[in-house]
């Protein structure tokens, strides 16, 4: 009872920290801008935490270490995959999409294009691949708290759902991109500390011998060497190797489409601060996903991997729990209770920011460029907006959480990087690099590769045709991929080189030359945000 007791005062005190950090930045938020980005007020150094933050989410905490603990070598390739994702952020996207935007995605494809028809696009795909992303980040809020409630029931883990969305709207409506940002760099600060802890005292109990920590993982977990080994999840059959290549494409791409990623450039002063902040984050995250190897493998070595679960979504918290002394010790309480709290605030910090992402989109894409276009608004309309939106992106992402308690976190998150790599991130490239591109090749390429996507998500296992689907009792698969980056990223590319040369926009054309000179140099950039 007194674990309990401990377990239940860490948690809280984890939300109630983050609940004070929300209120002190809402007396700070008092414009748009300050609602959108922060005021474009920090430095490269705190958008750097906050981007991990942001980036290291239950995903990468619960789901990867999960992964490693099932999969050994190839869950460890989730890890890869998500790391190198930053070069295509940092070398391509960051300083660009910083100096040629305001507040979101659309404003660079807007600059030079028809409002109406590109800002609708992107505002729909943000919004979709925010509530893919925010149904991993809620499915893990249930599976901890119902651990550490130690009860396995469905109310529970459903009623945990309901509480991390309305907490999730109050960071957005009342803290804005302050309140978020804040959020995000106490938690990546308390992530990094409580996962350096796990991997010190795991790395104690084998005197610092690598070697002998995989060799113990392997020989537990059943598989032998082929724990160490490509091909334990992948490489069985053809469709499985190539349904790997596709998550590695999704992986590598989706990164630098992700809405929630891209609103974090506008929030720093220069596109300096924007390279710096891209630096930062991608040393962070290293280290990070480097601690997530020690804590697989720990998990598999040292736990009874049965017991995280057919997903291995509670890998990392039993681990905790194992090195601080076991089950029914007070060290072992504590560490589970600490490890569970500081997962808990990943999942709040990123919920914060994939909401603040689709809301801001909703309403300075939608309603003020699309709805309100030929009519004035003012900039408190606008934000009552982005926070209404907020509320009824967070009803929408409970609803659908709820049904998908039983797919792996990791995974989960790989569809939303599918649906951001194929959407997105061909309308970014090609508007930033390619002088012809225009309206209908930008709609094209956008709905194109979200259409595709999803659809093929919709008839793939994920869904139905096996016994880890959503719905394992139907069978409407047809298509034979759990990720279908593999077809639809380079169908969204395609798409928008068929629309863009099926039409002429002159006035896309002449107006590139200014959004290259914008984007490549940052000159007449800080004006534009004034327009």
């Amino acid at each position: 009872m007194n674990q309990q007791l401990l377990t239940t005062a860490l948690f809280v005190g984890v939300v109630l920290l983050t609940v004070g950090i929300t209120f002190v930045a809402s007396r700070q938020t008092k414009t748009a801008a300050d609602f959108y980005s922060g005021g474009r007020g920090f430095s490269g150094f705190q958008n750097g935490l906050a981007i991990g933050g942001d980036y290291m989410s239950a995903a990468s905490f619960l789901g990867i270490s999960g992964a490693i603990a099932l999969y050994g070598y190839d869950g460890f390739l989730y890890s890869i995959g998500f790391l190198v994702a930053w070069l295509v952020a940092l070398l391509l996207v960051a300083e660009m999409l910083r100096n040629a935007g305001r507040y979101t995605m659309a404003d660079q494809l807007a600059f030079r294009m028809r409002q109406r028809p590109v800002r609708t696009a992107a505002s729909v795909s943000t919004v979709v691949v925010s509530i893919f992303y925010l149904l991993a980040q809620m499915v893990g809020a249930g599976v901890l708290v119902a651990l550490l409630l130690g009860v396995d029931s469905g109310a529970v883990k459903n009623l945990v759902i309901v509480g991390v969305g309305a907490l999730m709207i109050f960071y957005v409506t009342v803290g804005g991109m302050k309140g978020t940002t804040y959020v995000q760099i106490v938690k990546a600060v308390l992530l990094m500390a409580g996962s350096a802890l796990i991997v010190f005292l795991v790395l104690l109990r084998y005197n610092f011998n690598l070697s002998a920590l995989l060799g113990d993982a392997a020989e537990k977990s059943g598989a032998g060497d082929a724990f160490l080994e490509p091909g334990l999840q992948y490489g069985a059959t053809l469709t499985s190797q190539i349904d790997f290549l596709s998550l590695g494409i999704a992986l590598v791409l989706g990164t630098a489409g992700l809405p929630h990623i891209l609103i974090r450039f506008y929030t720093v002063p220069t596109a300096k601060d924007a390279r710096k902040s891209v630096l930062w984050a991608i040393g962070l995250i290293g280290a990070f996903y480097l601690m997530t190897l020690v804590l697989g493998f720990g998990a598999a070595a040292l736990i009874d991997t049965d017991a995280a679960g057919a997903t291995g979504n509670l890998a990392s918290p039993l681990l905790a729990e194992e090195v601080g002394g076991g089950p029914g010790s007070l060290g072992g309480a504590i560490l589970l209770a600490l490890i569970s709290a500081v997962a808990f605030a990943t999942i709040l910090a990123v919920v914060a920011g994939l909401t603040l992402a689709s809301s801001s989109s909703v309403a300075h894409d939608l309603y003020k460029g699309v709805f309100k276009k030929d009519q004035p608004v003012t900039e408190k309309d606008e934000v009552r907006v982005a926070k209404l939106a907020a509320v009824a992106i967070g009803a929408v992402a409970i609803v659908l959480a709820i049904p998908a308690q039983q797919l792996n976190i990791a995974f989960l998150v790989a569809l939303a990087f599918a649906v951001a790599a194929s959407a997105n991130l061909p309308a970014i490239l090609f508007n930033m690099f390619w002088k012809r591109f225009n309206t209908r090749g930008a709609c094209w390429s956008i709905y194109g590769g979200l259409i595709a996507c999803v659809g093929l998500v919709i008839f793939s296992p994920v869904m139905s045709g096996a016994e880890t689907s959503l719905f394992p009792n139907a069978d409407f698969a047809w298509f034979p991929l759990n990720n279908p980056g593999i077809v639809s990223i380079p169908l969204g590319f395609l798409l928008g080189i068929v629309g863009t040369l099926s039409a002429r926009e002159p006035s896309s054309e002449r107006l590139y030359p200014e959004l290259e000179v914008r984007a490549l140099t940052g000159a007449g950039a800080e004006g534009a945000a004034q327009h």
